[in-house]
């Protein structure tokens, strides 16, 4: 069975991905699958809006599947996971920039890879099991596939909190943070996907949609906000550990399970970011990081711990956020001259 199922129903094109019991979990060859769809649907008359949607309920997408690119890093081969990465971010700006409603369907998990697949379309939809996160840094990455964009978005320091620490939004959370846009209950999902396939008309969503059940992230903002607040990684990680709050407690036992390097970062991009949000600069920024988290990051570290082994003790190259200096972040984002990312000609 194909891990992926690309089709014109009616008046959309839909994309429905098709690896439940890996969590719908990406590969490189659906990246490049959705990349081309895409692309064929721009100027098809016959297509009036693309659907994202996944098979099972446990998620729509966890993440990328990344045991190649582990397989190949730890043999010093790191071509395969650098074109893997660049690809995935041209087909992540596509969605961002489609020329046509771009609607997805986010059940369970949303995570990573999945990110960049469901929530840069136009209509981002949620429902009472949807869990979105970017956990990227936990395993020696950091929030990519566009997230970085997403975060520097969100309102206050949201942005800082859920990329460092990889924090679960449920639904009024990732509206709130604007991850997602609209609450439609799940029972009525199929109604919504034969009227949105019969009339190719995204506006017929608001005639599904209610409020979701309460978030938590809104009585946190005070808190969130001052903490997360810091100019680096390390300013965070000291202003948690001088609060006895109980979300200060759990939010740094979350920041210190995120490799050093990776939390240093993020802040950092996110505070570059902010300035002037852009998906490309993001993309571009991202690339960057990712491009030298192999031989340079923890990555390969991260997910032996994470996915390998298993034994969740990953040896990260750093003992906290504080022994990260300014000058390893820099080098970390420095840019890529020739090897920078582009998509001018890929995007044309």
């Amino acid at each position: 069975m194909a891990d992926i199922h690309i089709r014109k129903e009616g008046r959309a094109g839909r994309i429905t991905l098709n690896r439940p019991k890996a969590l719908n979990a990406l590969t490189y060859e659906m990246c490049l699958e959705i990349d081309a769809a895409l692309k064929l649907w721009s100027d098809d008359a016959e297509v009036a809006l693309v659907l994202f949607d996944a098979e099972g309920d446990r998620a729509f997408c966890a993440g990328g599947d990344i045991a190649e690119m582990y397989e190949t890093g730890t043999q010093g081969d790191y071509a395969y996971g650098r074109r893997f990465w660049a690809d995935e971010y041209r087909m992540n700006a596509r969605i961002a920039s489609y020329p046509k409603p771009v609607v997805s369907l986010l059940q369970g998990f949303t995570m990573g890879g999945g990110v960049g697949v469901g929530c840069h379309g136009s209509h981002r939809i949620v429902g009472e099991s949807s869990q979105i996160a970017m956990p990227e840094c936990g395993i020696g990455l950091m929030p990519d596939v566009g997230g970085s964009f997403l975060l520097a978005l969100a309102p206050g320091r949201l942005g800082e909190y859920l990329g460092t620490t990889g924090a679960r939004m449920g639904p009024a959370d990732a509206i709130l943070v604007g991850f997602a846009d609209l609450f439609v209950p799940e029972a009525d999902w199929p109604a919504l996907i034969s009227k949105l396939i019969e009339t190719g008309d995204a506006q017929v969503i608001l005639g599904y949609t209610s409020q979701p059940p309460e978030g938590r992230f809104a009585a946190l903002r005070p808190e969130i906000d001052a903490h997360f607040a810091g100019e680096t990684a390390g300013d965070i990680l000291r202003a948690l550990r001088h609060s006895d709050s109980a979300f200060a407690e759990e939010a740094m036992k979350a920041f210190t399970r995120s490799a050093p390097l990776s939390a240093a970062c993020t802040v950092e991009m996110l505070h570059r970011l902010r300035g002037a949000p852009s998906m490309r600069r993001a993309l571009e920024l991202e690339y960057r990081f990712t491009y030298r988290s192999m031989e340079h990051g923890d990555f390969i570290e991260g997910i032996r711990a994470a996915i390998i082994d298993k034994d969740r003790n990953p040896r990260w190259r750093h003992d906290s956020a504080e022994a990260v200096s300014g000058m390893e972040v820099s080098k970390m984002l420095m840019p890529l001259g020739a090897q920078a990312l582009t998509f001018e000609e890929e995007l044309a």
